[in-house]
């Protein structure tokens, strides 16, 4: 892919090209998140932005021209993966800290707060990828619910191995983009399946938390007590259930369950059933009716204590309770 400046990726989806930084912070808002942001040094902002949006992750070209310190905190709803093709940028994500360039890729973890001073002259193709979708493909590649958000230990090494392949990847889709013989970014079972191939190359080709769990030989398939115990909270997922009743219905032990859920799900019985819960309570408040409140929603699924209903479901989804339902109800902002 040419990466000169004569031939600028996603030019056919220009958002904006501009020389002022208050109109610059605004509109790359618009696709992300609110956000400081400063020039370094004396040179003036130079900034692009190209966007193309698809149904579960967007691609995105951007050059800021001159030094930038960009501070967006918590990204919140989204991953963000950053393709160096010049230059070079400091991140600081959470308490992981390291250098990315074109030979390593930055991905932005969106429960860790973010900090990032990009070079002048730095350009980088980035794949911005919404926080619930990911996780729901990785529910789905782990066969169980997931007990802790999926963090990325970055950087991506792009010189080797599945970091290679998934460069190569997003290149040679924003190449047939630019050609015009890409549909991406239109509705079609071709297109979800190109963001699940990248979804899935990300979380193959970056170590994260899951990536032992992931790794497991095909062999080590899943004791019959741990499908009879998933089988039991799932036809309860709306009652009071005790650690003891799930186990005593898989017909094994409060401990050796719990063993059991550690080794195969990565989780525990009663977090497993919080999540199918939380999975509940999200489905039902995105089909909200007017009238329909977080409270009545939550607690009809289990949720008393509201306070920290509101916060794992913040740490599972990216958003709170009331954010989805205002969003449902026609008052939501899509980034």
């Amino acid at each position: 892919m040419g990466t000169s400046a004569n031939r600028v990726p996603l030019s056919a989806h220009r958002l904006f090209h501009s020389h002022d930084l208050d109109e610059t912070r605004d509109r790359v808002a618009q696709v992300y998140c609110p956000h400081r942001l400063e020039t370094l040094g004396r040179e003036r902002v130079n900034a692009r932005h190209h966007h193309i949006r698809g149904e579960r992750l967007s691609l995105n070209y951007m050059e800021y021209g001159a030094q930038t310190r960009i501070e967006p905190g918590e990204l919140g709803s989204f991953y963000l993966m950053q393709i160096p093709l010049s230059g070079a940028a400091e991140i600081a994500n959470g308490t992981d800290r390291y250098d990315s360039d074109p030979g390593a890729a930055a991905v932005l973890n969106p429960h860790k707060a973010t900090a990032m001073t990009w070079a002048g002259g730095t350009r980088q193709l980035l794949v911005q990828i919404d926080r619930a979708a990911l996780q729901r493909l990785l529910c789905d590649l782990l066969g169980a619910q997931m007990e802790r958000p999926l963090k990325f230990n970055g950087p991506l090494d792009l010189h080797r191995g599945p970091g290679t392949a998934l460069r190569q990847l997003v290149l040679h889709l924003v190449e047939e983009i630019d050609a015009g013989r890409s549909g991406f970014g239109r509705a079609g079972l071709m297109n979800r399946q190109i963001e699940s191939t990248l979804m899935t190359g990300l979380i193959e080709a970056l170590d994260n938390n899951y990536s032992g769990f992931l790794g497991r030989a095909p062999g080590s398939a899943a004791p019959h007590k741990l499908r009879l115990a998933e089988e039991y909270i799932e036809a309860r997922v709306d009652q009071p259930v005790t650690l003891e009743e799930i186990a005593r219905a898989a017909g094994t032990s409060a401990r050796s369950l719990q063993m059991a859920f550690r080794q195969f799900r990565g989780t525990t019985p009663l977090n497993f059933l919080r999540d199918r819960r939380l999975d509940h309570v999200h489905r039902a408040l995105m089909v909200a009716e007017p009238g329909d409140t977080v409270t009545d929603i939550a607690s009809a699924w289990g949720f008393s204590h509201l306070g920290r209903f509101s916060q794992v479901y913040r740490e599972r989804f990216g958003q709170s309770p009331s954010e989805t339902l205002r969003a449902a109800l026609g008052g939501g902002r899509f980034h």
